[in-house]
């Protein structure tokens, strides 16, 4: 890579940063379109957010990435949202207009890509079981609704989160049928049935972590199971789907997607197909990661 003085500045910030795989397959990108941009990790400290962003805006960076734990809290320092980023409350990518600042959110478009790539999944008419109440629940609520779900259940160990996060997109999406329920459900044999797509946005998974006593037998031999967790790339959950003969995915292609669509918002430009996520995966093969990227990228 020849850096010059008219090098492009990409970047991710977040803390801890150095796990993160985004600087692999961003630069890939770069590189194989011929760019002249350079993609870099950030630590910033969160005591020390605001000072990180008047920083890249003063330095002319040209977009970055947000990851835990600013996702949330750097939204007050930016000048413009995307309709994605309000919705969710969470801003993951951040493009640059002259001084100006827009937070967007790619996880949305990840997460439907993947849907469709991996699974196959038609999202229209569909019927969803979402595992998971937090922040990557509330873009897979954006990105099913507005793909055309017909209904979403939220599971959530903790009721008040999950009530809350219905009461909030419940006027919004007025055309899904949107309600919520404990982590029971995935004992409940009649419920399960009626499943086309289990999704997992938690962190269970990560460092062996399983549900207790979680049986798929009950789902339709068509429905699909995506757990957003990749490392391990079989989970717990992905197994008792395979076990069932339930096609099934992990989070790889969301963190692959959405790092596609924040490229295409930087530099206006789609990365060569399948790049991005063959680097990632090659990287998984050969490492262990802090931390799943849908948590932090």
């Amino acid at each position: 890579m020849d850096i010059q003085g008219k090098t492009k500045v990409l970047g991710i910030i977040g803390w801890p940063v150095a796990h993160s795989l985004s600087p692999l397959m961003q630069n890939a990108a770069c590189a194989a379109l011929g760019l002249d941009c350079v993609y870099v990790p950030f630590p910033v400290p969160p005591e020390n957010l605001a000072e990180a962003v008047d920083g890249l805006r003063a330095l002319g960076v040209a977009g970055f990435n947000v990851t835990i734990p600013h996702k949330e809290a750097i939204i007050g320092l930016l000048d413009d949202l995307s309709e994605e980023a309000r919705l969710i409350g969470a801003v993951n990518t951040v493009s640059r207009d002259g001084d100006r600042l827009t937070g967007h959110n790619t996880d949305v478009t990840g997460f439907t890509k993947s849907l469709q790539d991996d699974l196959k999944f038609d999202i229209k008419g569909s019927r969803v079981l979402l595992l998971g109440a937090g922040g990557a629940a509330r873009a897979a609520l954006v990105g099913l609704c507005q793909a055309g779900a017909a209904a979403v259940t939220v599971a959530n160990r903790t009721p008040a989160k999950g009530k809350r996060l219905i009461a909030d997109f419940s006027p919004v999406f007025t055309g899904a049928n949107l309600a919520q329920c404990t982590l029971d459900v995935l004992k409940d044999d009649c419920r399960l049935k009626d499943v086309d797509l289990l999704v997992n946005t938690t962190a269970v998974g990560l460092n062996g972590t399983a549900f207790d006593d979680i049986d798929l037998a009950p789902m339709a031999p068509t429905a699909r199971v995506y757990d957003m967790v990749y490392n391990p790339a079989l989970t717990p959950l992905l197994a008792e789907a395979q076990k069932h003969s339930l096609l099934s995915a992990n989070g790889a292609g969301m963190l692959a997607a959405q790092g596609e669509a924040a490229f295409t918002i930087w530099t206006a430009r789609k990365p060569p197909n399948g790049l991005m996520k063959s680097r990632l995966l090659a990287a998984l093969g050969g490492q262990d990661m802090l931390d799943n990227d849908v948590y932090s990228k």
